[in-house]
This record gives structure tokens, sequence and C-alpha cells, in this order.
């Protein structure tokens, strides 16, 4: 049985200029979105807002910190 993350997307916002994916599929289990880029992480929480996007009218998560890898 699948869920409906498995196809549910999300549009997000702000975070550095060259993320390249800015609609990523939505997060499970957790509600933040973790991207990895440049050898640490940008996370992207969830707002109340919406987005028209070329896939839709999706939930905005928006950036709110990174943190670097350990090494």
């Amino acid at each position: 049985m699948t869920g409906m993350n498995d196809t549910a997307k999300v549009f997000l916002e702000g975070g550095p200029d060259d993320l390249s994916e800015r609609i990523v599929p939505a997060p499970s289990p957790g509600p933040d979105v973790k991207v990895e880029l440049r050898n640490g992480y940008e996370h992207f929480r969830p707002t109340s807002r919406q987005a028209d996007t070329p896939e839709g009218r999706l939930p905005v998560y928006e950036w709110w910190e990174r943190t670097e890898m350990p090494g």
C-alpha cells in the first residue's frame, strides 16, 4: 500500500539561488523538507501559503536554515 506522499509535491521558496529543484516530493514522515546541497543541507518549513506552479497549486515551504555535514 502506498501513501499520499508518494505523489504529493511542495514548492520551495527562499534559500540558495543555485538550488536546482524548487518542486520536490512532499516530506515523509516529518513536516520539514531537507535538501542536500554543497556539503550540507538546506531546511524548509511548511507555511500556510500555496503557489501556482507548472505542476499546479502546491503548498509553499520556506527556507529557514542550513546545516553543514560533518567531516
